[in-house]
């Protein structure tokens, strides 16, 4: 096969796809190219389907090679491990894109992988790989009856820019990731600083229109390469005798059951009916295909509740479809840390704790696009415990690690700066029961554990998530904190997380193609009901940030100075800076751009070095008075310490009222003496006279006392 590439452009650069030279073993592999960006896109299917499962198998990796960036990876290895957190969101991005596109009775296992060759430090990986996974899609074998696009967008000035450079991002007021077909968008993620809905909005129909023409140059490079004939993914044989058994057994046990107000009443109770129908239908009908009929259990399960439900107007478990289930919750329940908060909405329970930090607690982020320190960080933990299961407990999956960074994207825009507050600040959120929707409630609790710890957010942030059973375009229903049941059962998670002024983050997963704009717009004003009736609740157990830090979180001052200076603070081979460590017990950190840190568990020490590197880097100036120590002699003088590390001359003229012979006649090493800044001249010495005694001989014109040193 010739090579065959197609351009076309996306934001400000060229986008360039290209097959037929690379891979060829894959069932699709094609180049994505795009400014200093190159990312290998493979489709794979197996040859056949994979036997005993009731599910789609698809696999998406994100593989990052730091070669790409010219670097080595870290360890003692030089070698790539695990995929690092960017990896692995951005393949969750391009696995909630593509999968509820394919056939969901295919059972061949497809595997998509985004291998990234050569990157630059202007773009994000995640928009390329969702148009190169469904390029290679669009000339491969695999049933994909829809193409996909996705177009990222900041919002800068009231103005929205495609495919923004990571710097326009830094500054921008949203940054949307909005992927689809060309009808639905399927695929939703913004980090916002507080937007209303009317923006997300204006944002999404922009993105769309991008996906749309994207979408466009896909078929025009399918038809350049020329679209394979795609391999038969027949739906399982109907057996009807089976399905009329299964329904004529099992509706009247659920119909005993709706509503039910309890997850795990229901959920044993479900199962004890399906258990009882599976064993009278295997006697009844003996040689019954067991997965087949266990396949046939859990759909006649879903299509009840969900007929219940659109028809009854109320919920399983006896909700409104608006209503959000009891929230309570309280803070300080771990005398220990520095913050913390146990969340409960109905039968999803997080506990969140904060731990305040010094700048060396920052977490560094070395990754191929960007080498930084993330100041504020969250992570998700959701043992099996919290479900009801036993299973081994191993670090964070790609969900966990998903839901954290969700969690930890809606808290962001209400951090205050770290002027304001300059501690490392580290969220963990346990999930110690679940009933769905524990990510908004991690954000929930994260909200409600920093009020705790005293951090002064800007506003508390809560979230939840609007689920939907969609049957077409005009039979839906919203269903508002949706439960475990209703996100099995239905098509859409709808995550919002705001405060009551805006949006800050915003999750979207679909089982369906996906979702008309006027249907999202009904969903953000929803959510919008519910996050402020959330806030109401969440305001009544914790009303404002504590005034003090807990007694247990480490001292943390901090000070800008002259950059040119900070060779003072640290002194000749560091002999400053740890002398004044010394003295005070105090931790100190500075930056290149002259902002020091002084941290410490002793509040005296940290504040007794704060002033002592105040004194160091202070402008000394004529008239300036201190109390000097005399470090040393000479036959000339004597000189006086004015500062930590900072010397004054006074001169042997100026020792005394009279004339001496003998600067020792007078002054002693150790003696603290009064002394006021004569000069200073054009080399920085400074000399001194005594301001504690009358002189008897001229030293020139009588100064007023002027400034004193800084308290």
């Amino acid at each position: 096969m010739e090579a065959v590439s197609h351009e076309f452009t996306v934001g400000a650069g060229t986008l360039r796809l290209e097959t037929g030279e690379i891979a060829k073993q894959a069932s699709a592999a094609v180049l994505v190219y795009y400014q200093g960006m190159t990312i290998l896109m493979t489709a794979t299917v197996s040859a056949e389907p994979r036997e005993g499962v009731d599910f789609f198998p698809l696999m998406v990796d994100m593989e990052e090679r730091m070669y790409a960036a010219g670097k080595f990876p870290g360890g003692f290895f030089k070698r790539e491990g695990r995929p690092s957190e960017h990896a692995i969101l951005a393949g969750r991005r391009i696995d909630r894109t593509l999968r509820p596109i394919f056939p969901q009775h295919c059972r061949h296992e497809v595997q998509i992988v985004a291998t990234i060759l050569s990157c630059d430090a202007e773009s994000k990986p995640d928009v390329l790989g969702i148009i190169g996974a469904s390029a290679a899609l669009s000339i491969s074998c695999i049933p994909f009856p829809k193409l996909v696009a996705a177009a990222r967008l900041a919002y800068i000035d009231g103005e929205f820019v495609v495919n923004p450079t990571l710097a326009q991002m830094a500054s921008a007021g949203m940054n949307l990731l909005v992927a689809g077909t060309r009808d639905y968008i399927n695929m939703i993620e913004v980090e916002a600083k507080e937007v209303p809905e009317d923006v997300v909005l204006a944002g999404l129909a922009r993105g769309h229109e991008e996906i749309k023409r994207v979408i466009s140059e896909i078929e025009a490079f399918a038809d350049k390469v020329g679209v394979p004939e795609k391999m038969a993914a027949p739906e399982p044989a109907h057996d009807e005798k089976l399905w009329v058994q299964v329904t004529k057994q099992l509706e009247p046990r659920l119909r005993e059951m709706f509503p039910s107000t309890g997850k795990t009443d229901l959920y044993l109770a479900i199962s004890e009916a399906k258990r009882a129908v599976r064993s009278q239908i295997l006697e009844e009908l003996p040689g019954t295909d067991a997965l087949l009929l266990g396949g046939y259990l859990d759909k006649f399960v879903k299509q009840y509740s969900r007929e219940y439900t659109l028809r009854e107007g109320v919920r399983v478990d006896g909700r409104k479809s608006e209503e959000i289930r009891p929230i309570s919750g309280r803070t300080g329940l771990l005398p220990r840390v520095h913050g913390s908060a146990l969340f409960t909405r109905g039968q999803t329970q997080v506990l969140s704790s904060v731990t305040l930090g010094t700048c060396a607690d920052r977490q560094r982020v070395d990754s191929l696009t960007e080498d930084a320190k993330k100041r504020y960080m969250h992570h998700y933990n959701f043992p099996p415990y919290s479900v009801g299961e036993v299973r081994f407990m191993r670090g964070p999956g790609r969900r966990e690690i998903g839901h954290g960074a969700l969690a930890e994207h809606a808290l962001i825009p209400v951090i205050p700066d770290e002027e304001s507050f300059p501690y490392a600040i580290r969220v963990v959120s346990e999930v110690t029961e679940s009933n769905a929707s524990s990510s908004m409630a991690s954000a929930c609790g994260c909200t409600m554990a920093l009020m705790d710890a005293g951090v002064p957010l800007v506003r508390p942030v809560a979230g939840n998530s609007i689920g939907i059973i969609y049957e077409s375009d005009d039979n839906y229903l919203l269903l508002s904190d949706i439960s475990g049941f209703e996100d099995y059962n239905g098509d859409m998670d709808f995550k919002v997380a705001g405060t009551a002024e805006g949006i800050t983050a915003i999750q979207l997963d679909v089982k369906i193609e996906g979702l008309a704009l006027p249907l999202i717009k009904q969903i953000l004003e929803r959510s919008r009901e519910g996050r402020l009736h959330i806030l109401e609740q969440m305001l009544k157990i914790i009303a404002e940030p504590r005034a003090q830090l807990s007694p247990y979180a480490p001292t943390l001052m901090t000070l800008k100075i002259d950059p040119d200076k900070i060779g003072l603070v640290i002194g000749p081979s560091g002999k400053t800076i740890k002398h004044i460590e010394l003295e005070t017990g105090a931790n100190i950190d500075i930056s290149e751009d002259g902002t020091v840190f002084v941290s410490g568990v002793d509040r005296e020490g940290v504040q007794k070095a704060h002033k002592t590197i105040r004194a160091i880097t202070m402008e000394i100036e004529e008239g300036m008075v201190f109390e000097g120590k005399v470090v040393s002699i000479v036959p000339f003088g004597a000189f006086i310490e004015v500062a930590p590390g900072r010397d004054g001359l006074l001169h042997i003229s100026n020792v005394s009222d009279h004339r001496i012979e003998r600067v020792e006649d007078v002054l002693s090493i150790g003696d603290i003496v009064r002394v006021r800044v004569r000069e200073v001249d054009d080399n920085g010495k400074v000399n001194l006279i005594r301001d504690d005694i009358e002189y008897k001989h001229p030293t020139g014109p009588r100064q007023s006392s002027g400034p004193r040193m800084p308290s």
